[in-house]
This record gives C-alpha cells, sequence and structure tokens, in this order.
C-alpha cells in the first residue's frame, strides 16, 4: 500500500511473463485484465488478470490466450463488459475477451493494420479507432467499431496524418485528439470529432509540439496534457485544453521532463503522473493540484519503470505493472494507495 506519511509503495503479486507496451482493463467485477504486449521473446497473446480482493495486496492468476500476439495495441471496455484489443505492432486483427469464460473470439478485423493509435468509447456504444502508424507510414484514417453487428466502418478522416498522439472523450461527447508525431516532427496542432456528424475539425494548437504523452480529463470538464517527446527532446511542459473556447493555456510544468509515463484522475480531482523516461528511468510521481495548478513530489515507485500501466481500482488503490527498467522487461507490479495533493 502507499502510505502518504512516509511516501511508500508496496509489492504486490508479479506476472508469469515480463511485458510492456501491453494493456491494463479494469473490469465490472473489480478484476484487472492485462494483455499482451511484448518481450524479448517477441509479440505475446498472453494474459493475465489481477484479482485485488485476494488475501494480502492481491495476486495474479493466468487466463485465455488471444488468438495472435500483440503489442502497442488499444484494449477498450465495452457496455457488455467484453474486452476488445485492436490492432497494434504489424496486425489489424481484433479480439474480443468475455470475463465470464476467460476466453477470447475473433471479431472482424480493422481496413488497416495499425499500431499507435487510440481507442475510444464513445457514448452510443461505438469505438473510435484513428491515426497511428500503418504499412504505409502514418495515417489520417479512422474507423468505427460497433459491438452490436461486431464491424468496422471508415468515418471521417483526421485533417492530419498523426501517431503516438492522445485521444480525450469530452463531457459533451466529443473527442479531443491532441498531438502525435508525423515525419521527422511531433505535432502542435489538435482535433475534434463529432459522433453526430462523424467528422473532424480543427481546434487550437498547444503551445509545444509532442508526442506519447498523456492527455487526463478533468472533473471541470478541462483537458490536462503532460510531457512526451518534443522535435527538441524530452518535455517537461504541462498544458489545459478549455472545450468551452477550444483553446490551450499553459500550467505548471512537471518537474522533469518525462516520455512513456502514466497519468491517473483521482476521485478528488487530483491526477497521479507516474515513471516514464528521461536520461534515465524515471521512479518519481507526481501530484497535480488543478484548483492550485501545481504539482506536488509524491512517494517514487520501488522500480522506475516506462511503458508500464497505471490502473484505479476500488478502495482508494492504484496498481502499477510491469514496464521495463534498467534490468529489462518487468514482472513486477506495485499497490499504492490513494493520496491528496
Amino acid at each position: 500500500m502507499y502510505d502518504p506519511a512516509r511516501g511508500t509503495w508496496t509489492a504486490t503479486g508479479s506476472f508469469s511473463t515480463a511485458r510492456f507496451v501491453h494493456t491494463a482493463t479494469l473490469l465490472p467485477s473489480g478484476k484487472v485484465l492485462v494483455a499482451a504486449g511484448q518481450n524479448s521473446s517477441g509479440y505475446l497473446s498472453s494474459a493475465q488478470l489481477y484479482d485485488p480482493s485476494d488475501p494480502g495486496p492481491g495476486s495474479w492468476s493466468s487466463t485465455g490466450l488471444l488468438g495472435t500476439g500483440h503489442s502497442s495495441h488499444t484494449a477498450t471496455l465495452l457496455p457488455t463488459g467484453q474486452v476488445l484489443v485492436a490492432g497494434g505492432q504489424g496486425t489489424g486483427s481484433a479480439e474480443l475477451y468475455d470475463p465470464a469464460t476467460g476466453t477470447w473470439a475473433a471479431t472482424d478485423s480493422m481496413g488497416t493494420a495499425l499500431s499507435g493509435h487510440t481507442a475510444t468509447l464513445l457514448a452510443n456504444g461505438k469505438v473510435l479507432v484513428e491515426g497511428g502508424n500503418g504499412t504505409a507510414g502514418t495515417l489520417a484514417t479512422a474507423e468505427l467499431y460497433d459491438p452490436a453487428t461486431q464491424t468496422w466502418t471508415q468515418t471521417g478522416s483526421l485533417g492530419r496524418k498523426r501517431n503516438q498522439h492522445t485521444a480525450t472523450l469530452l463531457s459533451d461527447g466529443r473527442v479531443l485528439v491532441a498531438g502525435g508525431f508525423v515525419g521527422n516532427g511531433s505535432l502542435t496542432s489538435a482535433e475534434i470529432y463529432d459522433p453526430a456528424s462523424g467528422t473532424w475539425s480543427a481546434t487550437g494548437s498547444m503551445a509545444h509540439g509532442r508526442n506519447t504523452h498523456t492527455a487526463t480529463l478533468l472533473l471541470n470538464g478541462m483537458v490536462l496534457v503532460t510531457g512526451g517527446q518534443g522535435t527538441g527532446g524530452i518535455i517537461a511542459s504541462a498544458e489545459l485544453y478549455d472545450p468551452a473556447s477550444g483553446t490551450w493555456s499553459p500550467t505548471s510544468p512537471l518537474p522533469v521532463g518525462v516520455v512513456g509515463h502514466t497519468a491517473t484522475l483521482l476521485s478528488n480531482g487530483a491526477v497521479l503522473v507516474a515513471g516514464g523516461v528521461n536520461t534515465a528511468y524515471v521512479g518519481e510521481t507526481e501530484l497535480y493540484n488543478p484548483g492550485h495548478g501545481t504539482w506536488t513530489s509524491t512517494g517514487s515507485l520501488n522500480t522506475a519503470r516506462v511503458g508500464h500501466t497505471a490502473t484505479l481500482l476500488r478502495k482508494d488503490k492504484l496498481l502499477i505493472a510491469a514496464g521495463a527498467s534498467n534490468g529489462g522487461i518487468l514482472t513486477s507490479a506495485e499497490l499504492g494507495t490513494r493520496v491528496r495533493p
């Protein structure tokens, strides 16, 4: 557990298979599904479940194998309780996980093999996937997955090709896509997807180009973007997007620039940024207070890591899982109690 007085994290059970650039999905049961990823053996098809209700801090168990290996893919919890895994390095395949049976089943493949894309569950239950890197390079295409028919259809294309960007579902049901990478530069531009019309429109640009950053919808409806890789290197800057005006404004930067980190919205409205990499792997965690626009350093992870996942559990706990560090690709996981700025 994380002790705010001491600033410590506690190790929880380890994976049977080391992995990074995997996905972690909180299931309705309270368990966490970790799927695929990669390690020195290649792209993984294995999946594991974390059960926080087991005696002690929790435990991991194996669940069904995916039909193919996925890395840098997406995972989306559907209204049915199933989990949709889509794309990844070298594949356009998609699969559905059924928590009731612990098994995977193939579903309709995307029109294009993708990695570095994003997936957003819309208010109508469909899943929007856009951008990413395919066999033809960075793409501007967008597709919708309909769980009712288990099919993909094309929707309006982005105004700009991009991969390693972020997509955030706004309070009004629209989707904000920000930044990313194309060619040899990081993007400042942002776009809005309107599900009602199936079209994209440009919105205000960020002050700093960035990719592999994070974007978090705050309780006040604004979006906090942090860190990432800029054209000149890893950046510490943070910016706020206001959907009402379609503009960005600066907020306090992170103490240290990071890329490949995680950002988790806590129920009290604070955002916890954990891990990543700069000149070395980062173990520090930082709390953003939206009311003051400031960062506070909090306890460091036991293991500095990048390419990990962060999942907010019930009962004020945060699960950090796997990733890569100085010792290579990790099997370890850590558990912390939610903290307040």
